[in-house]
């Protein structure tokens, strides 16, 4: 079964993005994406962040703002 995304923030200029998903076994997590004009529009995991679980929604929410530094913090929505 796939991440459900709960969430999704995109920077200014739409070249980066970051998803805020629920795992299968009911674990939290995020990831930060990003796409390119030579990549086609398409968006490309940057694989940094995903692996790590949290126990809610809100702590990976919480996490991310912590570790992307273009991610708004008062324009995201909070559980």
């Amino acid at each position: 079964m796939a991440n459900k995304v709960l969430e999704s923030f995109e920077n200014t200029d739409g070249t980066y993005c970051v998803d805020i998903f629920q795992r299968a076994d009911g674990s939290f997590g995020f990831e930060e994406f990003r796409r390119d004009a030579e990549d086609c529009g398409r968006w490309q995991n940057l694989h940094k962040y995903g692996q790590h679980p949290y126990a809610a929604g809100q702590a990976a929410l919480e996490s991310a703002m912590e570790h992307i530094d273009w991610l708004e913090k008062d324009k995201v929505w909070r559980w």
